[in-house]
């Protein structure tokens, strides 16, 4: 899981976890998302928690297996629905209808065309910003010296019960959509991600055994992980592209310098103003949780490997000595049997010569 250090910003970048898919023009994860504040979502959004700073848009509709809050000014195309509980701030609009299953907390001038509709308890008053709310909070924590509280509170925020499942954490001003993503800030991409669109970036890291279909840019150094194919080119102004084992770039690299994995694939042409060069290293520093998963696998195999093989010889030896034993004693019963059927006869015909 994430651990973010007391006075970091938890979104000074674009993040996208390990499993993380846009189909149908939907960004789907198991984890939270966070959407920093003027930022554009052209599409929409499942998720665990979905928290959205203030005049936030979204193309598409929000549905939220677990709570989801809205600041001021926010605007959703389509329906919300949420799992938990709801909180939409003054002056949201709401382009289809809002249902939630737990309590709503609603401010003032909130706009929702098609209606909305709440199991628990609805609260019809002007809910504190998030970002104000979070300061706020961890000021009194901080003042009163609670900073193993604090460390806990932006813990849990980044978590939510959303299991293993690091967020999807889209920094202030970003632009998302299936035609680009834009941020100003570096970007990182987790393992198992299929993304559709361009991502331009500060800089950019891309995962093991990823999908983009679309072109990496970044100012800065980009670094493609082992088996990842990037369906268009790679470029970067003044940084150093890596390419890892497996991977497949469908148009051309462009960097100052460019070092490529002697496994790797590129379909284009590879333009380095410095220097070009072939390697036989991994280029992630990133722990590789199916590798470890494999490996745990291999060793629960080998320990119950090893757990069965004595009692398989020792049956084996028991088996044998079973059969030469039984061996034996039918060579015995044989003998006996051979004696006794020869000494028959010869009294039968002694008897017979003697009558």
């Amino acid at each position: 899981m994430r651990t973010v250090p007391l006075g970091s910003d938890p979104l000074s970048e674009l993040d996208i976890p390990d499993g993380t898919t846009v189909e149908e023009h939907d960004l789907v994860t198991d984890g939270d998302v966070i959407v920093g504040g003027q930022s554009t979502v052209e599409f929409g959004v499942r998720g665990r928690t979905v928290i959205a700073d203030e005049r936030v848009r979204f193309g598409g509709h929000i549905e939220a297996e677990g709570d989801c809050r809205l600041d001021m000014w926010c605007d959703v195309a389509d329906n919300v629905l949420v799992g938990e509980d709801a909180y939409i701030g003054e002056r949201v609009h709401i382009g289809g209808e809002l249902r939630v299953a737990g309590d709503l907390d609603i401010g003032d001038d909130v706009d929702i065309e098609n209606g909305f509709e709440a199991n628990g308890w609805i609260v019809i008053r002007n809910p504190m910003p998030t970002i104000v709310f979070l300061f706020v909070y961890l000021s009194q924590l901080l003042r009163i010296g609670e900073e193993d509280a604090a460390e806990a509170v932006i813990e849990e925020m980044l978590d939510d019960g959303s299991g293993d499942h690091d967020p999807v954490l889209i920094p202030r001003g970003a632009s998302v959509s299936d035609d680009a993503w834009r941020v100003s800030t570096p970007a990182t991409v987790g393992d198992d991600c299929r993304l559709h669109g361009n991502i331009r970036a500060k800089a950019l890291e891309v995962g093991r055994d990823t999908v983009v279909f679309g072109s990496l840019r970044a100012k800065n150094d980009i670094v493609v992980g082992r088996g990842t194919e990037i369906k268009g080119d790679v470029t970067t102004r003044g940084g150093t592209v890596r390419v890892g084992p497996g991977a497949k770039v469908w148009g051309d690299i462009s960097g100052t310098t460019v070092e490529l994995h002697e496994n790797a694939t590129v379909d284009g042409t590879i333009r380095a103003s410095e220097e070009m060069r072939m390697h036989t290293e991994t280029v992630l520093d990133r722990p590789d949780e199916s590798a470890a998963a494999m490996a745990e696998m291999a060793e629960s195999l080998e320990a119950d490997t090893d757990t069965t093989e004595p009692a398989t010889e020792r049956d084996e030896s028991d088996s044998a000595d079973d059969a030469t034993d039984g061996g034996a004693d039918d060579e015995d019963e044989a003998a006996t049997d051979s004696d006794g059927s020869a000494d028959g006869p010869d009294v039968k015909e002694a008897t017979e010569s003697a009558e």
